[in-house]
């Protein structure tokens, strides 16, 4: 049998962002264009596979320290862009 994703995953911190704590804005309709992740107080580095992973299921990712992220989130909303956005507060 196939497992379903994980619609409620816990990340605490940017070490805890995998695919499976991902996996909810895959399902997401209508479909985004545009990931936000803001990783707290400063910018981290991701997996480069995992950011590979989400651009070969058409979701660009863009990850900034969460203010900036949210500022960014907001910019595309108001764009009108299918955009998403996952949030580690400061």
């Amino acid at each position: 049998p196939r497992s379903a994703p994980a619609l409620s995953p816990q990340v605490g911190s940017y070490l805890d962002i995998s695919r499976e704590s991902l996996s909810l804005f895959r399902l997401l309709e209508p479909r985004i264009e545009i990931l936000v992740l803001g990783t707290g107080d400063r910018v981290e580095r991701l997996n480069p596979d995992l950011l590979k992973h989400m651009r070969a299921c058409g979701v660009a990712v863009e990850v900034q320290d969460t203010p900036n992220a949210c500022a960014t989130f907001n910019f595309l909303m108001n764009e009108r862009r299918l955009t998403a956005a996952g949030l580690i507060p400061p």
